[in-house]
């Protein structure tokens, strides 16, 4: 069993950029591959990114690619999500998820994830 709790979420103005991190505790993050979804509301759960579980390989959705970065630091027991260049539509709240079962890729769908965090706000204003 591991916890997981998002930090980082906030208001910030379309343009600017925010760091989401994502601790654990209860075991260490290193044996999960490790994702980020968001869910806007009255819409679905929908995929932002995800990294393999020694962070050589990555995933975006498309809306994301080349805004969105995501990193991990086993080390740390820690993932992060940076994000730039924001736009009002990415406003959200972000839950970061763990993978044991997809351990060795990047898995986009939520049924692949077997942990998830509670979440955090992120507004962007235009």
């Amino acid at each position: 069993q591991v916890q997981l709790v998002e930090s980082g979420g906030g208001l910030v103005q379309a343009g600017g950029s925010l760091r989401l991190s994502c601790g654990a505790s209860g075991r260490t993050l290193s044996v999960y591959a490790m994702g980020w979804f968001r869910q806007a509301p009255e819409k679905e759960r929908e995929f932002v990114a995800a990294i393999s579980r020694t962070g050589g390989n990555t995933n975006y959705t498309d809306s994301v690619k080349g805004r969105f970065t995501i990193s991990r630091d086993n080390s740390k027991n820690t993932v992060y999500l940076q994000m730039n260049s924001l736009k009002p539509e990415d406003t959200a709240v972000y839950y970061c998820a763990a993978s044991r079962t997809k351990f060795w890729g990047t898995p986009r769908i939520p049924v692949d994830y077997d942990y998830w965090g509670q979440g955090t706000q992120v507004t962007v204003s235009s």
